[in-house]
């Protein structure tokens, strides 16, 4: 295997998505001499099949939602149907833009950039193209892929992956969605928005399950109003093909039949067969183990991103990559709050949310330490303009911090930033109380919240 001066660096990355690149850019910044190596590319799944399209497609459905209700604003607007070839044009060159603007970024850091399907050789190297590169250090950012369950196969016909999903040329009649969580509901809502009549099928009691009960209670009423269907606490248990399309069997004996099923029941870490065992790197079900620094048990190797067990979300790849560059250009980067970072999920309505729920803030400091607050948009003026319904609950410590904030309605993943800024500060209500709000706006809501929590309620009931 080739090997000379020009392929000896600082630090090597294996994988061109969120975390990976993220950790070039900051890197190369410090000064540090960088090779980023991507099979496919540079983007990742965020910019390419996951965050930015799915974003693209929902706000498409927010659009032909107003269209369809624009007579309940006094606006005379008919939908006359979705054009889905128009619908991927705007949605691809979102995409395209952003991803001529991030390989001008990488171009312009003087970072050796490697299009590959690249192979860890030994604790410093990695193989592409028939070239070796090797490095102070590696990084191991390979991402993840759709998953399936046991005996599911995805056909990319009538049971697709959220990739077949993001580019399909039609509106299906119908669909059932396998799995509730953010991917699932998220597809759930563009298609219903697009005329489809869906059905989430979840296995566990909620809908979102991973977030505050409340969250998710609210998330289904909404879903109902909306005549999304779902079936909550039944597992899967097999699909045939109909004339027609599909026929979904739950172990409970329900049966849906649809045009197709999405599967949307997580992502898995993409590891096998890229050298990551043979070189010593420790290793549970497929991801790759890190301490709380990004660092494997091999000193050499770091990992970040969905690779690793942590949120799988592009910021998060964003801050590993950020705090691996650092640690090695030897700052002292902060190890990250999984806790503290924010999470939305971007169907209609949107639910958002920040430290922990009440279950856990429960469990941590005893049931008689917990406080926790609901405020209903209905009071928010703002909200009643965009004719949306949700809460902001907050989670207090009794007489201390606020460690939980969750928020349901139209546009409140805007909110979050402010409901991270008071977690990670470990804000009291009181402080938040004092800081004055805009009127007429959705973040006055925050601000109501933390004016209730505080004792001195303005447009809430005590």
């Amino acid at each position: 295997m080739a090997n000379d001066a020009n392929t000896v660096f600082d630090l090597v990355i294996l994988g061109g998505g969120s975390g990976g690149y993220a950790a070039a850019l900051r890197a190369a910044q410090l000064g540090l001499d960088v090779a980023l190596i991507e099979k496919d590319k540079l983007g990742g799944t965020c910019l390419h099949r996951g965050c930015i399209p799915t974003k693209a497609l929902l706000h498409a459905g927010e659009v032909a939602d107003t269209a369809r209700e624009g007579s309940e604003f006094g606006v005379m607007t008919s939908l006359q149907g979705i054009d889905m070839a128009g619908v991927n044009k705007y949605k691809d060159g979102v995409v395209s833009r952003l991803y001529k603007g991030l390989q001008g970024l990488v171009s312009s850091r003087k970072i050796t950039y490697v299009t590959g399907e690249g192979r860890l050789s030994s604790p410093t190297s990695v193989d592409v193209n028939g070239q070796r590169y090797t490095g102070r250090h590696v990084l191991l950012a390979t991402g993840s892929v759709p998953k399936s369950l046991p005996g599911l196969a995805i056909d990319g016909d009538r049971v697709i992956s959220s990739d077949h999903a993001l580019v399909m040329d039609r509106v299906p009649k119908s669909a059932v969605v396998l799995g509730g969580g953010v991917i699932g509901v998220e597809f759930a809502s563009a298609w219903k928005s697009f005329g489809v009549d869906v059905t989430i099928v979840e296995a566990l009691p909620h809908l979102v399950p991973v977030e505050d009960e409340n969250s998710s209670k609210l998330l289904e009423r909404a879903f109902r109003k909306r005549g999304i269907n779902f079936s909550l606490g039944s597992r899967f248990s097999g699909v045939e093909y109909t004339d027609s399309g599909v026929k979904v069997s739950l172990e409970n004996g329900k049966t849906f039949e649809a045009e197709l099923l999405l599967v949307a029941v997580g992502r898995g870490p993409v590891s096998q067969g890229l050298g990551y065992e043979e070189a010593g790197v420790a290793m549970d079900r497929g991801y790759v183990l890190v301490d709380e620094y990004m660092q494997t048990n091999v000193p050499t190797i770091s990992a970040v991103g969905d690779l690793v067990p942590t949120l799988q979300l592009a910021h998060v790849g964003f801050g590993e990559g950020i705090l691996v560059a650092e640690r090695l250009a030897g700052l002292k980067p902060v190890p990250i709050d999984y806790d503290g970072v924010p999470r939305v999920t971007y169907c209609n309505p949107e639910v958002a949310s920040v430290g922990i729920t009440e279950a856990k803030a429960k469990e941590v400091y005893g049931a008689d330490k917990v406080v926790t607050y609901k405020y209903n948009l209905g009071g928010n003026g703002k909200s009643q303009i965009l004719k949306t319904a949700g809460e902001i609950k907050l989670v207090q410590v009794k007489d201390g911090a606020v460690v939980g904030v969750h928020m349901v309605g139209d546009r409140m993943g805007e909110q979050v930033g402010e409901a991270q800024l008071i977690y990670n500060w470990e804000a009291l209500p009181a402080e938040v109380a004092q800081l004055i709000h805009a009127h007429p706006t959705q973040n006055e809501a925050m601000g109501e919240a933390h004016l209730a929590l505080a004792g001195k309620p303005l447009h809430a009931h005590d």
